[in-house]
């Protein structure tokens, strides 16, 4: 051995040293440091860390609730056509937020948009679908409805998606299925323009053929924009009782949007509207699915802008000054935009058909639903909707960072509070208490 070497024994006790000493200090390093695959500390990242569902066990226990959901801003721009200053983001980190406070509060549901370019307001737009992914992984109860457009999107494509997404996340992922109405989207990727009926006709074969794909062991169908031949999807979808596929949402206020819901659809999604308006919506909507067989198997959303302020007044000159900043060069060019949409559909009811200049700095006439006043005038409104058959009421906020969390402390909660005294049931009843402020104002 030469002089000054260590025998192995040496070694190995050396050795034995040296791992109890850093043996702590890789621990302690573990704890400040989890691995992260090259990526960042995940508390830094999405918020996850260390998150919690703190939601009460009983907020959503009754079978007979009405439910909330909201309007993700995955665009920028936030929800109102307007300069008035907005505390909503559009990026990854503000919306992993808003959506573990959405459901810390009661809301069930969420809905992406789908924007392929800008315009009005929103400049810059993260795709829905892994969007809503991204969401669904950051939260444990929330269920996320991906907007999704036929034309870009191939049904076999969104079929393999959603069903993929439905497993990772336990069932929690549904589809918003978008006929269209903005024709720069679809002619600068490329994608044919199709007149109002036609684009809604497509959208029925498209939602015919998720449903046949994903319940399907082979699914062939032959139709005008959609053909398949023994298609075998697998996986298929989770399915549980009373819902053998992801929901599938679809709205508009056309002949054509209402016979697609009566048709192929599980919600059909309103505009803001008057009072004759939802019953008159919702009776010809039903009526439509009673002759198929399907009047329980169709449920109703509608869309509405919130402002929760002690007192009406307030709410008000809120409302009065987000119309008064109104961006009008992009209202204007949103409104023309929108024409085909309603106007020139053939009964002349589409979306937007009689929408004010004021309606539109709320792209789905958001304000016509009143949901603006005090927590007891809103409440009241919300009972008044779900006595005439809307299940859920989904909402917009002008400033996220703070209204969803205000809405749910102090609106949702009276909303079930009411519920429990069997308040929401008879239409007549909150037709007596709140009906007058959605009656359309007759002109003399």
């Amino acid at each position: 051995m030469a002089s000054g070497a260590f025998t192995d024994d040496q070694l190995q006790a050396i050795s034995a040293i040296v791992q109890q000493a850093v043996l702590p200090l890789r621990e302690a390093s573990a704890r400040k440091q989890p691995a992260t695959n090259g990526l960042p500390e995940p508390a830094q990242t999405n918020g996850v860390n260390g998150y919690h569902y703190t939601a009460p066990e009983d907020i959503n226990s009754a079978q007979d609730r009405v439910k909330f959901a909201y309007w993700v801003p995955n665009v920028s721009g936030g929800l109102v056509i307007s300069k008035i200053p907005q505390r909503t983001n559009w990026d990854y980190l503000s919306n992993v937020r808003y959506a573990q406070t959405a459901e810390n509060v009661g809301f069930e549901f969420a809905l992406t948009q789908i924007r392929f370019m800008s315009g009005y307001g929103a400049e810059n737009q993260h795709e829905s679908v892994s969007f809503s992914q991204a969401l669904l992984h950051n939260t444990k109860k929330l269920n996320v409805i991906a907007a999704l457009l036929p034309g870009p999107w191939n049904p076999a494509v969104a079929a393999k998606q959603i069903a993929s997404i439905d497993h990772y996340t336990n069932g929690r992922i549904s589809v918003n299925i978008v006929s269209g109405w903005f024709k720069a989207e679809f002619t600068s990727i490329g994608q044919w323009w199709l007149e109002h009926a036609e684009r809604y006709r497509r959208s029925r074969e498209f939602i015919e053929c998720l449903k046949g794909i994903w319940t399907t062991d082979k699914f062939s169908f032959k139709g005008d924009f959609y053909q398949f031949h023994d298609y075998p999807l697998s996986p298929k979808p989770l399915a549980s009782p009373g819902r053998p596929h992801p929901l599938i949402f679809q709205g508009g206020n056309s002949i054509d949007a209402r016979d697609n819901g009566a048709h192929v659809s599980d919600y059909y999604f309103m505009n803001g509207n008057t009072l004759e308006g939802f019953q008159e919506q919702i009776a010809d909507v039903k009526a439509r699915a009673k002759k198929l067989g399907r009047e329980d198997e169709i449920k109703f959303a509608v869309n509405g802008f919130c402002i929760v302020k002690e007192t009406e007044a307030e709410a008000i000159r809120l409302l009065q000054e987000i119309q008064g900043k109104a961006d009008k060069e992009a209202v204007a060019a949103f409104g023309d935009a929108v024409k085909q949409a309603g106007s020139s559909t053939g009964n002349k009811k589409g979306m937007w058909a009689d929408s004010t200049f004021e309606d539109l700095v709320q792209y789905n006439d958001g304000f016509k639903t009143k949901l603006i006043g005090t927590k007891e005038q809103i409440a009241d409104r919300i009972l008044l909707l779900k006595s005439l058959g809307i299940d859920i009421v989904l909402l917009a906020f002008l400033h996220y960072e703070e209204d969803i969390e205000y809405f749910g402390e102090q609106v949702l909660t009276l909303v079930r509070q009411l519920e429990k005294e069997g308040r929401g049931k008879n239409q007549e009843d909150e037709i007596a208490r709140t009906g007058e402020v959605y009656r359309a104002k007759k002109v003399v």
